[in-house]
């Protein structure tokens, strides 16, 4: 079956400024579904570049039949944020009409869920699943939207909520590739951290602020923890993934992530083929609690004292913040010191920064006594 393509309109905020969301349909549904979007934070467009590859393998692998599958493909997720410009800069990460981060507060849908399960559930784990898919899809379907932005998530999360496997497509500032996922997922994401060749896995079941794929993945341990008698597995693998940095966006990077893709979906049972020996893999995963996030105590120019990857060790010395307003210019430089051991996982790409602004990420081993939950993620 050839891929299917449709057009789903969002409610326009003004006259005239009608938008809409593309969204691709391979397979037929009824069996293993995937769902992928690129681009939710809209200036980060390597993922945009990666699903034009990716579509094109795709329909190679519809047309000869081998789909085995539902896969949905929304090869950009966010066109309010596509459409942002202030003097010339895009601005995409958040909606400039109040909405605030395009991947925060998104809904919780177990509580939207609530008490509709009671009494549903049984001893078949398979049963409880689908079950809970079409509460799932219930609660979507009963969300009210208010605005523009409202209308884009009750899109996504319905596309997206009865999938088994989800890939919420992002990229750093300039950084290694690297992937967020809840606990219960490893070492089911082995594979797929493997064949992207990722440099840090991050795990956590509550990254702070409502992100996307645990508005997708967190359902399923929270109704578990309410049924607790009740066989209910976490049956949608949703992942972030970060496609290293803002900058790295060329086809030659973009073609091979699109066939990491691609042979990730083959092991997950949703292509036919073989998808060839499965790369070394670079990393374990870690807890997200043992990555800091470095800060700026000052603000000041940027110079990076590591580079990428580069491992440091607790008190080591990462960047100098410089006052350019400083009479002496010995005297003005602050240094950032590394908190923990471990390697520099992402750093700033722009290089003058006011105080609290994140200087880098540096992932340890060892969960980290000044970190207690909250966001990882800069606003």
């Amino acid at each position: 079956m050839k891929r299917q393509t449709t057009h789903h309109r969002l409610y326009d905020n003004s006259p005239g400024g009608q938008r809409e969301i593309l969204v691709h349909r391979y397979g037929t549904p009824g069996g293993k579904k995937a769902y992928m979007h690129a681009a939710l934070h809209a200036d980060e467009t390597p993922g945009l570049l990666v699903l034009h590859h990716l579509v094109q393998l795709l329909d190679t692998a519809a047309e000869d039949g081998r789909i085995t599958g539902e896969i949905v493909v929304v090869p950009y997720a966010n066109p309010i944020g596509l459409a942002q410009y202030v003097n010339s800069e895009h601005v995409g990460r958040c909606e400039l009409g109040g909405g605030g981060n395009f991947n925060r507060n998104w809904p919780d849908f177990a509580k939207l869920v609530g008490d509709s399960l009671d009494g549903k559930l049984g001893a078949d784990a398979d049963a409880n699943v689908a079950t809970i898919r079409a509460a799932l899809r219930d609660a979507v379907e009963g969300i009210a939207p208010l605005s523009e932005l409202d209308s884009l998530r009750k899109l996504i999360c319905g596309l997206a909520i009865d999938a088994d496997i989800v890939f919420d497509i992002h990229c750093d500032d300039d950084a290694l590739m690297h992937i967020f996922m809840i606990p219960q997922h490893w070492p089911l994401g082995q594979d797929l951290a493997a064949q992207l060749e990722a440099h840090a896995v991050l795990l956590a079941e509550d990254s702070g602020g409502g992100s996307f794929d645990e508005a997708c993945s967190t359902p399923w341990v929270a109704i578990q923890k309410r049924y607790p008698d009740k066989p209910i597995p976490p049956a949608c693998f949703a992942s972030t993934l970060e496609l290293r940095g803002r900058g790295d966006v060329n086809d030659t990077l973009a073609e091979k992530d699109a066939r990491a893709l691609f042979r990730s979906l083959q092991r997950y049972d949703l292509i036919d083929g073989d998808p060839g020996p499965l790369p070394e893999p670079l990393c374990d995963a870690t807890d997200l609690e043992a990555t800091d996030s470095l800060k700026a105590p000052c603000n000041g120019v940027l110079s990076y004292a590591v580079d990428l990857g580069q491992r440091v060790k607790k008190g080591d010395l990462v960047a100098w913040l410089i006052d350019p307003a400083a009479e002496d210019p010995a005297k003005g430089r602050t240094p950032v010191h590394a908190r923990n051991d471990g390697f520099i996982l992402s750093r700033r790409q722009f290089k003058y920064l006011p105080p609290g602004q994140a200087v880098c990420k540096v992932v340890g081993t060892e969960p980290l006594p000044h970190r207690t939950g909250g966001y990882l993620l800069e606003d």
